[in-house]
């Protein structure tokens, strides 16, 4: 099977992380990438690292989106707020994957209140099945249309979402979640500054991240979600990495061997969900697709870490995986990319 592809949003991390994976995919064929400002530009010109990759080069995104009935998957790797424009005038015919958060909340309330925005195409929300594939394998399989869950989402939802399915939870959780300065995009910007971040620490969003939402709304699909969740998001010092510390309370005495063999039973048909002793570490994840999940227990007492690279699970890596539940692939094919040791 070859399933050709087109990219909107090249040119920024999402977008180099969906190339760099697709160009070792045995079964993907890039037709086009679109990145407007870009545009007549070699892509290894502006990723450096696909240099002798491919003679690709970036276009203009199509005026007329209704007569790409020929391409097979279209993923939109841009801003928050065009995807709902675009998406909406492909051929039924095209599968969809959003890299954005515009189809990943049901309410549009919920929406403009998180992003800033009113959504414009809630008709077309209905259509997308929310793409966190450990969780919904099944309707990813049979989708046309899917929204990558964020990165910050990808990290918690993957932490809690067995305790929530055996109805274990007695009280508030708290998640204290930290990510790398490519979360914030290719664009420098004034937090993202190198000079202001290097050697920086600090929170951002509190209780307000557009992530929050999406979180509650996946885990009430799980199982009973009635809890309080206080969502913390800090800014690391380094490019890549989200590291997850999820606070529970359990309705029973649970040691860490006993919640580590409940996730790995969870988990048991999820190859890149990884459990490890004690903590893990960003390091280990970097540039794959993996999860990783370690515990702390003291009584009732759960603590649940997750470390996973914001980059490929937590946005193209995962987009791909669900890709090939999508045209009835292996969920590993082209994602068996192994970290580095440093």
């Amino acid at each position: 099977m070859t399933i050709k592809i087109a990219i909107f949003g090249g040119s920024g991390y999402g977008g180099s992380e969906l190339l760099r994976i697709l160009f070792q995919h045995p079964n993907a064929e890039i037709v086009f990438v679109t990145a407007n400002e870009h545009a007549g530009k070699a892509v290894s010109e502006v990723h450096k690292n696909l240099l002798g990759l491919t003679h690709l080069k970036f276009t203009k995104a199509p005026e007329n989106l209704e007569s790409l009935s020929d391409i097979d998957c279209v993923f939109f790797a841009l801003p928050h707020g065009q995807a709902m424009e675009n998406a909406p005038k492909l051929p039924s015919n095209v599968k969809v994957i959003d890299l954005s958060g515009d189809f990943r909340l049901s309410d549009a309330a919920v929406f403009a209140s998180h992003y800033g925005r009113e959504h414009s195409a809630m008709n077309a929300q209905s259509q997308f099945v929310y793409g966190l594939t450990e969780t919904n394998r099944k309707a990813i399989k049979s989708a046309t249309r899917v929204a990558n869950p964020g990165c910050f989402a990808t990290a918690t939802l993957l932490g809690l979402a067995p305790l929530v399915a055996n109805n274990l939870l007695s009280c508030r959780v708290i998640v204290d979640a930290k990510t790398g300065s490519s979360g914030s995009g290719a664009k420098a910007a004034a937090n993202t500054h190198h000079p202001q971040r290097s050697n920086s620490f600090y929170a951002y969003k509190p209780f307000t991240h557009q992530h929050v939402p999406e979180i509650e709304q996946e885990l009430k699909s799980i199982g009973e979600w009635n809890n309080e969740l206080i969502f913390m998001t800090h800014s690391l010092p380094v490019s890549r990495g989200i590291f997850a510390s999820i606070y529970c309370e359990l309705k029973k005495e649970m040691p860490a061997v006993e919640a580590r063999e409940m996730f790995a039973d969870f988990y048991r048909n999820s190859f890149f969900v990884r459990f490890v002793e004690g903590s893990p570490d960003i390091n280990w994840v970097k540039t794959t697709n993996f999860c990783d999940i370690g515990f702390a227990t003291r009584g009732r007492q759960l603590v649940v870490f997750t470390a996973i690279d914001n980059l490929v699970k937590g946005a193209a890596g995962q987009a791909v995986q669900n890709m090939n539940l999508m045209f009835g692939l292996d969920e590993k094919t082209g994602l068996m990319l192994i970290g580095t040791n440093p």
